[in-house]
């Protein structure tokens, strides 16, 4: 059977589609997530910061190289950061950086085991920022193409390290998606079925993301295989409320000091519908920018901690709910398993 996806009634509905059949040895596990050391039990993650970076490198695909910067002044500057959103209470970290955008995985590697922190990296393109980010190959390869460069480093681990990625991540403008940005959406949701891995996407509006979330499940991807990212940035709560009700996992994940109440009210909108369980909270904070002396300036970890859980709290938040959004809903958006458009949401 295929399924085709298409708008009803303002919300994103779906015609089943045969999948691919998942490896046994992913049907026969217990639920797990790929750190940089390895598979980590989902029970065992935490509370989880699902959006956040550490190396950044905004120089452009086309000169992008970890010769750009010292990997040890990196890891000197990072490391009080990390330990101190390990003392405040998160104990795994999702970097958000791709390749062509600065990931490095040794790093990442290195800080994990200093920090004690769970760290987990990805595979995927950014297709955002005006493409920028893209290489060359991205235009002209198609989307299976794409789709087994990404496969490949699950199933060999990246640059010959033996770390592997633990979700993808990719990025598209504002809607409609540029050709190129369709095909990596495309692309993600192929490696999602080989892979078990889950697809975050840095998107500019709403309108952006309900097509990405067609182009997933058109591709046979089940909507909680997607995660909306940076869905605090298009105003209208409707379509936050029509991504949660079609399966998809939105993420507010610019968290600020300063915007804790609006956060809040966007949890308090969810939670009314009885769709807290869809949602993701982390700061996008950090970062060390290559380029930048000492690394520019880096926001810390914390606010999380120090501000935002006590806002929840004052707001009614129950400890069962603030554990949901701290761990259990991050632990089960990041659980390799494959989701197909025909199983439940």
């Amino acid at each position: 059977m295929k399924r085709r996806a298409f708008i009803q009634n303002g919300l994103l509905a779906t015609i089943p589609l045969a999948g691919i059949t998942p490896p046994q040895w992913l049907l026969a596990s217990p639920a797990q997530v790929m750190t940089v050391n390895g598979p980590v039990p989902v029970g065992k993650l935490g509370t989880v910061l699902p959006h956040e970076h550490l190396l950044v490198d905004f120089v452009g695909a086309d000169q992008v190289s970890p010769t750009r910067y010292e990997q040890d002044e990196v890891f000197d500057t990072l490391l009080p950061y990390l330990r101190e959103a390990r003392r405040q209470g998160a104990q795994t970290f999702v970097d958000c950086t791709p390749e062509w955008l600065g990931r490095d995985v040794r790093l990442l590697q290195r800080l994990s085991d200093a920090s004690g922190m769970h760290i987990v990296t990805n595979t995927g393109y950014y297709g955002a920022a005006g493409e920028k980010y893209l290489p060359p190959h991205a235009y002209t390869e198609t989307a299976e193409q794409l789709a087994q460069r990404w496969i490949t480093e699950w199933r060999n681990g990246i640059d010959n390290t033996g770390i592997k990625p633990g979700f993808i991540k990719t990025g598209v403008d504002r809607h409609p998606l540029s050709a190129v940005q369709q095909k990596l959406i495309r692309a993600a949701a192929l490696t999602h079925l080989e892979t078990g891995l889950t697809i975050f996407v840095h998107t500019g509006d709403g309108r952006a993301a309900l097509e990405e979330l067609a182009i997933i499940t058109d591709t046979g991807a089940a909507p909680n295989a997607w995660v909306w990212t940076h869905a605090q940035n298009e105003p209208d709560r409707t379509q936050h409320l029509q991504a949660a009700k079609a399966g998809g996992w939105v993420a507010f994940d610019g968290l600020y000091a300063q915007l804790v109440d609006r956060y809040v009210a966007f949890l308090q909108d969810l939670k009314a519908r009885h769709l807290l369980h869809r949602a993701l909270i982390s700061h996008d904070a950090g970062w060390y920018e290559v380029g930048k002396p000492n690394g520019g300036h880096i926001r810390p970890y914390v606010s999380l901690f120090q501000d935002f859980i006590p806002a929840l709290k004052k707001a009614g938040f129950t400890l069962d709910e603030q554990r949901q959004l701290l761990e259990t809903n991050p632990a089960e958006a990041l659980a390799v398993r494959i989701r197909k458009t025909h199983t439940s949401t």
